[in-house]
């Protein structure tokens, strides 16, 4: 049986995929990133040009404006890893209330890192190294330095801030699909202020925790 057991084991750690290079949360380590920040970013997400502006208060609430039309606001539980979202969208007039683990039911896997720092971890085998900016990317908003982020066929370059611990430019090559274009350390507690008066209020939790 310990022979048996002891093969089964050699062969699932030979089966198992491993990544190559550093790991995705050395690299872009949150450590030592400023207590507060504000910063503005331009993103694609197809043909259409996004603009978002994302408020970080340490890692209790993050705010975030795409658009100048959708608010999502996002605070952290005590335990500090569930947290609750509440989305304001203000054309339609509607705020809608939903928590992390029902958003993982649903198939939404974001995170808060990816919230407030706008770059997703792998979802599979990875391979992570020192890179260097690709022909046509944009000029950095600051200092940083590229990292090439490989997943399959798929090269990802990122240029990444140890100063501000944010990716400045994210760009698959010349083509920029992330590009940090200001940044304000100052954070006023009013920024976290919902106004929604009048609107239509609706708690997405209701509908989908089960009975």
């Amino acid at each position: 049986m310990r022979l048996f057991l002891g093969l089964a084991a050699v062969a699932l750690t030979a089966a198992a995929p491993r990544n190559a290079g550093p790991r995705f949360e050395a690299v872009f380590a949150t450590a030592g990133e400023p207590a507060t920040l504000d910063f503005r970013a331009e993103y694609s997400a197809g043909p259409a040009l996004h603009h978002l502006e994302v408020w970080r208060d340490h890692d209790r609430r993050l705010k975030r404006i795409t658009d100048g039309a959708v608010e999502t606001y996002v605070a952290h539980a005590a335990d500090h890893v569930d947290f609750r979202m509440i989305i304001v969208d203000n054309r339609k007039r509607i705020v809608t209330t939903i928590d992390r683990a029902n958003l993982y039911r649903l198939g939404n896997f974001t995170d808060w890192f990816d919230l407030g720092h706008g770059l997703r971890h792998p979802k599979g085998v990875y391979t992570l190294g020192p890179g260097k900016a690709p022909a046509g990317a944009p000029k950095p908003f600051a200092e940083c330095r590229w990292y090439d982020l490989v997943e399959g066929p798929r090269t990802t370059h990122v240029c990444w801030s140890t100063e501000f611990r944010l990716p400045l430019v994210i760009t698959p090559g010349g083509a920029s699909m992330w590009h940090v274009t200001a940044i304000d350390r100052s954070v006023p507690d009013a920024a976290f202020r919902i106004v929604d008066k009048g609107y239509v209020r609706m708690n997405a939790n209701r509908d989908i925790e089960p009975d």
